[in-house]
């Protein structure tokens, strides 16, 4: 179907909760995380796409958008091959998400960070290598967070991109995606205490999704 909205925010800048809301504007369903989790077959596909071999039609193929890792990872090749897309950029204070990626997605004893040759370690692996290896850095980290914005802000025309910090709420993203605000209050999920309450889950393979 094509992508209408593509999100280029690292996880731990809101995704969980903005995948919800962009279900709720009539933008799902979503790509996050949590859906590879949920059809792991996928895992192949993005290790594909990791080897310069991507098949994004059919890793999108039941979604009309997508935020999160590991699409953030690709998102110069995601705005190029979903032109007509609007870009969607969250954002948060780095050095706060710098304490939340390191006590979630990338703690020490995360899945993210086991080694192996089986797929879902191949899969990890692959988002892995396209962002500093120095996880435990906070200054290296901050710096990537940073930059990574830069970059999005400077490839991006204005009128396609929104930069949304966390907590903002609806009405600038719906302006921007032309649709109405819901009577509905804004989806908070998701949260570190959530996440790490889930780590035993995490540690086996289970769900590991990002806000």
């Amino acid at each position: 179907m094509g992508l209408k909205v593509v999100g280029t925010g690292l996880g731990r800048t809101g995704t969980k909760s903005m995948q919800t809301a962009l279900g709720i504007l009539g933008f799902g369903p979503c790509h996050h995380m949590m859906e590879v989790f949920q059809h792991p077959a996928s895992m192949q596909l993005w290790i594909d796409a990791g080897e310069g071999r991507p098949d994004w039609d059919a890793i999108f193929k039941d979604y009309t958008s997508a935020v999160d890792f590991p699409s953030a990872a690709y998102w110069r090749e995601l705005t190029s091959r979903y032109p007509d897309a609007r870009v969607l950029h969250t954002v948060r204070d780095p050095e706060e998400w710098f304490e939340s990626v390191h006590a979630t997605i990338f703690a020490p004893d995360s899945i993210a960070r086991r080694e192996g040759q089986d797929v879902q370690a191949r899969f990890f692996a692959s988002i892995l290598s396209r962002i500093p290896s120095r996880l435990d850095d906070r200054a290296a980290m901050t710096d990537y967070f940073r930059r990574h914005t830069e970059a999005v802000k400077a490839a991006m025309s204005p009128q396609r991109l929104l930069v949304y910090r966390t907590g903002e709420g609806w009405e600038r993203l719906c302006g921007f995606l032309g649709v109405p605000v819901p009577s509905v209050p804004f989806p908070s999920e998701n949260s570190r205490a959530e996440f790490i309450s889930r780590s035993p889950a995490r540690q086996s393979g289970g769900p590991a999704g990002q806000e």
